[in-house]
């Protein structure tokens, strides 16, 4: 597919205009209403480039995001507000937050914005039409936020995590205004064909996380095209008992036992060669003061804590084979932590993980980190960004790209290209 750029849109000239941004800027909050704050700003630093081009550029900026799930009506939990504060603490221009979407205050403060300042509406997902099934619906919130910039405006998707839902400021919105893709957007897929389009080899894929059902459609994809596929997490139970072994209390999913059976045959056979724990950490229950202890992956329930224990990380055996195996890549995609990396007794194998990957980079390998819980761990254990060759910053839709899926906002934006 083809795109209009970023510096497309520069170059015809946005001194003077107002432009519709969508960023990402759904970060991770803690603490109680009204006292939340961003644990993890990266999405908040991802989106700053194009906002500071537009608004050096002499744009007015309206940015549309959204944060977590509201049910479709404004709540407090779900406002936009600390990320807007940070966004404010790290931009060298004027920033401020609309107190609703579309709504008079919306309104209002866009007519009142001056180039080079940039207008953050309050969380898109409190209007039910950004995700109604119903395009009429969709279509008339994409007209409304089109008209907060007027005839003169233009559309920047700048927000990958978004790009696979056909949502009214993902899709619609690009059918009512002239569209560009963002820089952010246009460099993760840049990377993202670098995985996908003749990767050089080694190409060893990390995956992890809870479950091995998340991650179907992308390890059907990969057999065949990575040659090592390490798994860890949750989802490396649903393999063990595949191969035929006991995982005591540990996450199962019982139903995919026999498609994860499937996938290590299909792999022996296809030149994608799956790597398993051979070690793994049981505690006694989930809780960062539980008591643990390492024993064999195939003798879950002959060791320490029985058939009561959880596997709860990767043992240092396997991040040590782990780290091995990525030694020898020249690509390494990873998505999901190794364990609960939350509690530092488990965080030892996603530790092991990022610092092979760190060493990789360093080595002159391609290192991408597929967002999400992944992209939290590496900056949670202390990891810079520019340690790795990619941080991207939505880890459903890495995944999504690389299963070979459609993704409605980059069909929205190549319409007119076509």
């Amino acid at each position: 597919m083809a795109y209009a750029s970023l510096d497309d849109l520069l170059a015809e000239g946005v001194r003077g205009r107002r432009i519709l941004v969508r960023s990402d800027l759904n970060v991770p909050l803690e603490g109680d209403v009204p006292w939340l704050r961003v644990t993890d700003d990266g999405r908040v630093r991802a989106s700053l480039p194009v906002l500071r081009k537009l608004s050096e550029a002499g744009a007015a900026v309206i940015v549309m995001a959204h944060l977590g799930r509201p049910k479709g009506a404004p709540e407090e939990k779900y406002s936009l507000k600390p990320a807007v504060d940070t966004l404010r603490d790290l931009a060298d221009f004027p920033v401020s937050l609309a107190h609703d979407t579309v709504g008079d205050g919306a309104r209002a403060a866009a007519a009142a914005l001056t180039d080079g300042e940039v207008l953050v509406l309050e969380n898109v997902r409190f209007d039910p039409r950004e995700t109604s099934k119903d395009d009429d619906e969709r279509g008339a919130l994409a007209r409304e936020l089109a008209d907060l910039v007027g005839p003169d405006g233009a559309y920047v998707d700048d927000a990958f995590g978004a790009v696979p839902r056909r949502h009214a400021s993902v899709y619609d919105i690009a059918a009512l205004l002239p569209s560009y893709q963002g820089d952010l957007v246009e460099a993760e897929l840049v990377v993202l064909e670098k995985l996908t389009r003749d990767p050089q080899r080694p190409f060893v894929v990390v995956l992890g996380g809870s479950k091995v059902s998340d991650k179907l459609a992308v390890i059907e994809n990969l057999i065949g095209t990575a040659d090592r596929i390490l798994v860890g997490g949750g989802m490396v139970f649903t393999f063990l008992a595949a191969q035929g072994h006991r995982v005591g209390a540990s996450l199962l999913e019982e139903d995919q036992v026999e498609t994860v059976r499937g996938y290590l045959e299909r792999g022996s056979r296809d030149g994608t060669r799956f790597v398993l724990p051979t070690d793994i950490v049981v505690a006694e229950k989930f809780s960062a003061d539980a008591a643990s202890s390492v024993i064999a992956a195939d003798a879950m329930e002959t060791g320490a804590h029985g058939a009561r224990g959880i596997g709860l990380d990767i043992g240092p055996a396997t991040g040590a084979d782990f780290a091995a195996n990525i030694a020898e890549a020249r690509t390494v995609f990873w998505n999901g932590p190794m364990g609960v990396f939350e509690f530092e007794a488990f965080a030892g194998g996603t530790r092991a993980v990022a610092q092979a990957l760190v060493d990789a980079q360093a080595d002159g390998a391609l290192t991408v980190v597929g967002g999400g819980d992944s992209a939290a761990a590496v900056r949670g254990l202390g990891f810079p960004d520019d340690r790795f060759g990619h941080i991207s910053t939505g880890g459903g839709a890495s995944l999504e790209y690389l299963e070979g899926k459609e993704l409605p906002g980059l069909t929205a934006l190549a319409r007119d290209e076509q």
